[in-house]
């Protein structure tokens, strides 16, 4: 089973990855990963630390020649502000206790419950590892899945659709469309693909940064070219949405996530929610819509898979909310860390990640080998098997 973890704090020496179950044989391009990393630390509204990182992938095993081997891949990512650290984050006696001490929690982080679980007087032991920091190692990961993927010709797309109250319409992706929404989005520094609210969400991130305000929004995230197939109906715990949904929810700082238009389709009557099924000889079975956002009763269906991700405002605050001081016991404002304003833009690259794993999961589930030519051959057969009995010629 196609599995990865990550470790390390914000300030501390690296990040540190691990994947397990990746076949052998798989071409893997430092280079790629290393600009998904870059694409990660781009966006209108990002904080200071991002002048400061500039986050390069060393891989430490798993991999020769540029091939994976079939073990296990390491890696880390230096946090290169970490001698502005040592002090404070060193895992030695020589750590000065006082220094970055942090007991008034922010409202909305992990600061508060993580100390009451894990019985921490000090704060930062939980802001640590609850910062978004941790998503370079998932941005690494996600770039090697991608890799994999695309062997199969399965790509990952993202679009950001609002910024706070400013919203743009999600344009519909697919085999044909894909390549050039991804280019007009990477364009813009909010990774909207249209211009005009593309302006507007700077604009409204320019007013947050003046007010000491943070703002959230939402982004699109999709897999275009995945076979119908992955995933299943008969367990809740194998349905391909309820993955997806777990892994994208996981994000820090997003509250909600729904596949395709799930929260509209609650409103409608369903003869103007479900995609009608088609037939002729040229296409074969195909949809006018995709509503369903490619999946129906937990398993793709061969239409493009797309899930929208609802991301609160981040918790740092320059004009900061009220809290209370767990070390006197009296209420003054929140601690204020180093932060972005906002941080949309960056999550949806990180969405890109978690659905490369979620996709790349549920592929080597059903079409599994411990090489990859192994996985090509029972994916080429599947492929024989789609045309001949469904007519599906889209795989």
């Amino acid at each position: 089973m196609l599995s990865f973890q990550t470790s390390g704090e914000s300030h501390g020496k690296a990040l540190v990855g691990v994947i397990t179950g990746l076949p052998a044989g798989v071409p893997i391009d430092r280079e790629a990963i290393d600009h998904e990393l870059h694409r990660r630390q781009q966006g209108y509204g990002r904080g200071g630390r991002m002048a400061i990182e500039k986050d390069q992938i060393e891989i430490m095993s798993g991999v020769r020649n540029r091939m994976s081997l079939g073990s296990p891949i390491a890696f880390i990512i230096a946090n290169k502000d970490y001698p502005n650290w040592e002090n404070i984050m060193s895992s030695e006696e020589k750590v000065k206790a006082d220094e970055g001490l942090l007991t008034s929690p922010r409202p909305g982080h992990a600061d508060l419950p993580g100390a009451i679980k894990y019985n921490h007087r000090d704060m930062r032991n939980v802001l640590e590892r609850a910062s978004a920091r941790e998503t370079a190692c998932r941005v690494a990961a996600g770039a090697i899945f991608k890799q994999f993927l695309a062997v199969f010709n399965i790509r990952i797309y993202s679009q950001v659709l609002a910024i706070g109250e400013v919203k743009c319409q999600s344009r519909p992706v697919d085999r044909r469309n894909w390549q050039q929404l991804v280019q007009e989005a990477e364009k813009s520094a909010v990774r909207c693909a249209d211009p005009q609210a593309s302006r507007a969400m700077m604009e409204a991130i320019d007013y947050a940064r003046q007010e000491g305000e943070s703002l959230g929004g939402c982004f699109e995230v999709g897999a275009v070219g995945v076979p119908p197939g992955l995933g299943s109906h008969v367990s809740w715990d194998t349905k391909l949405d309820a993955m997806l949904a777990g892994l994208l929810m996981s994000i820090p700082a997003i509250k909600a996530v729904e596949i395709g238009d799930g929260v509209r389709n609650s409103e409608l009557p369903g003869s103007r929610v479900h995609d009608e099924i088609f037939y002729n000889n040229q296409q074969g079975i195909y949809r006018q819509t995709n509503r369903a956002g490619g999946i129906e009763g937990g398993i793709s269906n061969g239409e493009t898979i797309w899930a929208r991700c609802y991301m609160k405002p981040i918790p740092t605050l320059y004009k900061p909310l009220r809290s209370v001081d767990t070390r006197l016991w009296q209420e003054e404002k929140a601690a204020v860390e180093r932060s972005d304003i906002c941080a949309v833009p960056a999550a949806a690259v990180v969405g890109e990640a978690m659905m490369s794993f979620g996709i790349a999961r549920a592929f080597l589930h059903k079409f599994s080998g411990d090489h990859l030519d192994q996985v090509r051959d029972a994916f080429a057969g599947y492929q024989k098997y789609m045309k001949k009995v469904w007519r599906w010629e889209r795989i």
